[in-house]
């Protein structure tokens, strides 16, 4: 997906937006303003996403009702990015899509003094889904290669241990029936500065804001260099990494919808089969 436009209809979007895996990555090359596979303009957009709700709960549904009947399967979206990227606006306006007892959201802070005292995946294993749900990774067990690099909380030989722990705890998942959706958002440089001042400029999203944003704004070359490092050291056939232009919340939005339902239509969950006659309980009811 660098600057240049892909056909329309060719490919499905995981195609689309999969990084090469096993090449190094270059974000520069990437247009944070793209808008590949998707609808021509926002309100076209925000219809098309509106338009995949129904598919995705239906699917989500039979996904919670196949974990009845034993189906271990899971799907865990995991969402990073630059601040502002729009990590937590994908929860609410994709996620919003679901039914939330089928969900499990897990947004990852500092880690408390319990969990500084496990080892680094410790506090994301609890965060787990449930067999038959969908979760969501607000940030994730990769700010431990990130935010850890750049500010260098750990020996940089721990974080590059770190790399390998992680592959071999996604490869764990995809063998337990979890199916990892991983979703780097790009944010442009300069649409950061936007998002960010509006923040500033509309005192109703203070809260949002934090003078510690632009001394993090201030490492985005180390940041860049630490997620490029990252999406090509912890990306397999089975774990790929999806990119998604972010500078455009509508296109986001529509895009990771997307790029749930073509997972959850390759799980193809069905709903169990009753384990009772139906005509003898329903000549009971009848009675």
């Amino acid at each position: 997906m660098p600057k240049k436009k892909a056909g329309r209809g060719e490919q499905s979007l995981r195609e689309l937006l999969r990084l090469p895996v096993g090449e190094p990555v270059d974000l520069s090359a990437y247009d944070a303003g793209g808008t590949p596979g998707g609808p021509p303009d926002k309100r076209t957009g925000l219809a098309a996403t509106a338009a995949l709700a129904p598919r995705l709960a239906d699917l989500q549904e039979r996904l919670y009702a196949a974990s009845t009947a034993g189906d271990r399967r899971r799907l865990l979206l995991v969402l990073q990015g630059m601040d502002t990227s729009g990590k937590g606006g994908t929860v609410k306006h994709v996620i919003g899509h679901f039914n939330p007892s089928g969900c499990r959201i897990r947004a990852f802070k500092a880690p408390t003094e319990e969990e500084s005292g496990h080892p680094f995946l410790w506090r994301v294993a609890r965060a787990l889904p449930e067999a038959g749900e969908i979760g969501i990774f607000d940030r994730s067990h990769y700010e431990d290669v990130l935010i850890a690099r750049v500010r260098e909380l750990a020996p940089r030989t721990e974080i590059e241990t770190r790399y390998g722990e992680i592959a071999g705890f996604e490869k764990s998942l995809a063998d337990r029936g979890v199916t990892l959706v991983k979703v780097f958002l790009h944010i442009s440089y300069e649409e950061q500065r936007a998002r960010l001042l509006e923040r500033l400029d509309n005192p109703e999203k203070h809260w949002k804001f934090n003078s510690g944003d632009i001394e993090e704004r201030a490492l985005w070359p180390a940041y860049q260099q630490a997620y490029e490092i990252a999406l090509e050291r912890c990306a397999t056939d089975r774990t790929p990494w999806y990119l998604v232009p972010a500078d455009r919340k509508w296109y986001r939005n529509w895009a990771i919808s997307r790029l749930l339902l073509e997972h959850l239509e390759e799980l193809a969950p069905e709903y169990p089969k009753g384990n009772f006659d139906v005509a003898e309980c329903r000549a009971r009811l009848l009675a």
